[in-house]
C-alpha cells in the first residue's frame, strides 16, 4: 500500500528581527489601545496592577510556548503540540479554541481600527464603523494572500509607527500626570458594582492577559522561521519584555493624567487613549495617537489572519477540518483556502459591532487554549527542557483561575463551544 505523500512545507523566511516584529505586531494594538479602557472600567486605577498580573501570566505561558516551539517547530502552535505531547482530542480542542478566540480578537481589532479612524475624522460610529471594519478585514486578507515576505514588510512599517506614537503619548502625558496623579489613583481599588475588589481585578487581569497573547503568533509560524530552536525562544522573550514595559508606561500615563472616568466612558471604549490625549493640551497628539492606533489595529489584524490561517492549515492537513484548508498555493508560500476562510470568519464577527463583547469572549477561550499549552509543556522530557516544570505548572493554574473570573454568561457559552468542538472532532474522526 502506497503511503500518502508528505504535505508540502512553507519556506523558512523569518530571522530573529522578523519574528520579534511579527510578535510586536500581533500584541501591540487592541490590548493597549482598547482593552485598557475596558479593564479600567472594571477595576478602576488598579488596572495598572492588572497589567502586571497579565504580564506575569503571559510570561509563564510565553516560556512554555518557547519550549514547545523549539522542540517541535511546525506551523499550528498548540494544536500541533497537543497532538504531539498530549492526545488528539486535546490537540484538536486547542486548535478549535484558538480559531474562536483569535477570530474574536481580530474582530475587536477591526472595530477598534474603525473607531479610531472615524473619531480622527470627526465622524460618528454605528453602521459605518462596522462597514469600515469589514473593509479592513477584506483588504488585509488580500495582503496575506500575497505571501509572508510582503506581509512581514507591511508589518514592520506598521509596528514602527505604532511604537513611536505610543512613546509620544507617554511623553505628552507627563505634565498632566504629575499634576493629576494624586487624585486619579484614589481609590486605587474601585471595582464595578456587583463585584468585589479582587474579583474585578482578576477579571481585568484576564482581559489584559489576552492583550499579551500575540507572542503565540511566533510559535504558530514555526515552520517559516530560520533556526527555530534558537530563534523562537529568543523572539518570544524579547517581545514579551518589550511589551511589558510599554503597557505599564501607557497605563500609568493614561490613568494618572486623564483618570479612569475618561478611559472607561462608554462613548470612548473604541478609542480610550485618544480621548485621554485630548486633555494633554498638545493639539497634534490626539491625531498622531489615532494614526498609531490605526496602524496598530491593522498590524494586529494582519498578524491574526496570518496566525489563524496557519492553524487552520495544520488542522486541514490532519483532516480535522476539510482537507482543502491544508493545501498551499502553487508557489508554496500561502495556504490560500485557509486565509480566505479566516477572513470570512473575522468579517462575520465584526458584525457584532461591540468591542466589549468580542474582547471578553476572546478572554475565556484564549485562556483555555493556553491552559492546554502549559499542559503540553509539562510533558517535555527533562533533557529537552529549557525552563523548569514549575513555570508551566504556574501557567496552567493561572490560566484556569483567570478563565472563570470573566462574566458567567461568557464562560458558560465558552464551555458550550468546547463541547461542540469535541462533538465535531468525534464526527470528523469517524468520517476519516
Amino acid at each position: 500500500m502506497t503511503s500518502p505523500p508528505e504535505p508540502r512545507r512553507l519556506t523558512r523566511e523569518l530571522g530573529l528581527w522578523g519574528a520579534v516584529m511579527m510578535g510586536l505586531g500581533s500584541i501591540v494594538g487592541t490590548g493597549v489601545f482598547v482593552s485598557i479602557g475596558i479593564a479600567a472600567g472594571l477595576t478602576g486605577p488598579s488596572v495598572v496592577l492588572a497589567v502586571g498580573i497579565g504580564a506575569l501570566v503571559a510570561t509563564f505561558n510565553g516560556l512554555s510556548s518557547a519550549q514547545l516551539a523549539a522542540n517541535h517547530p511546525v506551523s499550528g502552535g498548540t494544536y500541533e503540540y497537543g497532538y504531539h505531547y498530549l492526545t488528539p482530542r486535546l490537540g484538536f480542542l486547542a486548535g478549535w479554541m484558538f480559531l474562536i478566540a483569535k477570530s474574536a480578537s481580530a474582530a475587536t481589532a477591526a472595530l477598534g481600527f474603525a473607531g479610531y479612524l472615524l473619531g480622527a475624522a470627526g465622524l460618528g460610529g454605528g453602521p459605518r464603523s462596522v462597514l469600515l471594519a469589514v473593509v479592513a478585514v477584506a483588504v488585509l486578507t488580500l495582503v496575506v494572500l500575497s505571501g509572508l515576505r510582503r506581509s512581514n514588510t507591511a508589518n514592520t512599517v506598521i509596528v514602527s509607527v505604532t511604537l513611536l506614537t505610543l512613546l509620544l503619548f507617554v511623553v505628552a502625558a507627563l505634565p498632566t500626570l504629575f499634576e493629576n496623579a494624586a487624585q486619579n489613583f484614589r481609590p486605587f481599588f474601585d471595582p464595578v458594582p456587583g463585584r468585589s475588589g479582587w474579583s474585578a481585578l482578576l477579571y481585568a487581569s484576564a482581559l489584559m492577559f489576552v492583550a499579551y497573547t500575540g507572542y503565540g503568533r511566533i510559535a504558530t509560524l514555526g515552520e517559516e522561521v530560520r533556526n527555530p530552536g534558537r530563534t523562537i525562544p529568543r523572539a518570544i522573550v524579547t517581545t514579551l519584555l518589550t511589551v511589558m514595559v510599554l503597557y505599564t508606561l501607557v497605563a500609568l500615563a493614561g490613568v494618572g493624567s486623564a483618570g479612569v472616568s475618561v478611559l472607561s466612558d462608554p462613548g470612548n471604549l473604541s478609542a480610550p487613549l485618544e480621548a485621554a490625549a485630548l486633555d494633554f493640551g498638545f493639539p497634534a497628539v490626539p491625531q498622531l495617537l489615532a494614526l498609531g492606533a490605526i496602524t496598530a489595529m491593522l498590524g494586529v489584524l494582519l498578524n491574526l489572519i496570518l496566525g489563524l490561517s496557519r492553524v487552520l492549515l495544520a488542522m486541514g492537513r490532519r483532516g480535522d477540518v476539510p482537507r482543502v484548508f491544508g493545501q498551499l498555493n502553487p508557489s508554496g508560500t500561502t495556504p490560500s483556502a485557509a486565509v480566505i476562510a479566516v477572513g470570512l470568519l473575522i468579517a462575520g464577527l465584526t458584525l457584532l459591532g461591540d468591542v466589549r463583547t468580542t474582547w471578553s469572549f476572546s478572554a475565556f477561550t484564549v485562556l483555555v487554549y493556553y491552559a492546554i499549552t502549559n499542559l503540553a509543556a509539562l510533558r517535555i522530557p527533562p533533557g529537552s527542557r529549557s525552563y523548569p516544570r514549575w513555570v508551566s505548572l504556574l501557567g496552567l493554574l493561572s490560566c484556569l483561575l483567570l478563565a472563570f473570573f470573566v462574566e458567567t454568561t461568557v464562560w458558560l457559552f465558552g464551555l458550550g463551544l468546547v463541547v461542540l468542538g469535541l462533538l465535531w472532532h468525534g464526527l470528523a474522526r469517524k468520517i476519516r
